[in-house]
């Protein structure tokens, strides 16, 4: 069994450093739109996949706390799943557990038919995202580089929790 790792399906040209949105369907949106322009995903489908993710966050927010948020969804013409990370340097009113802004935002896409590759990619996002370590290096990098260091250093558990 092969494992995943962030760098498997962080898609390089989906990390935003410093995020342009301040709110939080924008923020989902400049995601999407990172992952449509990566070549991720269909560029077809790119409103369907924003309405979807924003309906998810209408249900219940993906911002779990800690200044994370990790807004997901599955969709039948997605071939490869993929994700976008965003940083936001002043904050994002995500509706989180917490009350608190989110600073750090992973939109993962999933294949529908797929379930159990969305659960282990979750985990695996989260499993990162609970250590203190890990989110403060995400949110205090400002560039592409330094994220994508993080994430291959987190892949290699260089990181303590």
């Amino acid at each position: 069994m092969f494992k995943l790792t962030l760098t498997s399906f962080v898609a390089p040209q989906a990390i935003i450093p410093q995020l342009k949105a301040v709110e939080r369907d924008a923020v989902v949106a400049e995601l999407v739109d990172a992952v449509v322009a990566a070549g991720a995903v269909p560029a077809e489908i790119r409103g369907e996949l924003l309405t979807r993710v924003l309906e998810r966050e209408k249900r219940g927010s993906t911002g779990f706390g800690k200044g994370v948020a990790v807004p997901h969804v599955k969709h039948r013409q997605i071939s490869k799943m993929t994700a976008a990370i965003g940083v936001s340097a002043r904050g994002v009113e995500f509706n989180a557990l917490d009350k608190q802004p989110v600073f750090s935002v992973v939109l993962l896409l999933s294949p529908e038919d797929r379930p159990e590759e969305h659960l282990q990619a979750m985990e695996v996002i989260f499993k990162n995202l609970s250590k203190d370590t890990f989110r403060r290096f995400l949110r205090q990098a400002t560039t592409v580089d330094q994220i994508r260091t993080l994430l291959e250093e987190s892949d290699g558990n260089h990181l303590v929790g």
